[in-house]
């Protein structure tokens, strides 16, 4: 295994308990911007539909999966910056 995988492993772990924050605070945004007052629905909520548990999933796996790859993409970037090596 390459060094600069092995050094980068930290940061990234520090990166994705970053984004997995960033990634629910926009969700929370974004189903309020959808007009719904409440938090989503889980998916053994039995108080709402089908079509609201799935389609809050649905975004909310749409919306960690952007920020997820966004900010790995952006702290390998800049350890590619750093070191002038791709941690990958």
């Amino acid at each position: 295994m390459k060094a600069s995988k092995v050094a980068y492993k930290p940061v990234g772990l520090v990166l994705g308990a970053l984004s997995g924050a960033l990634a629910g605070a926009l969700f929370k945004q974004a189903w309020k911007m959808l007009g719904h007052d409440e938090d989503a629905p889980d998916a053994t909520d039995e108080e709402r539909g089908w079509a609201e548990a799935v389609t809050a999933a649905v975004l909310q796996g749409a919306i960690f999966a952007g920020v997820k790859a966004a900010v790995d993409r952006s702290g390998a970037a800049a350890t590619r910056r750093l070191t002038g090596t791709w941690p990958g």
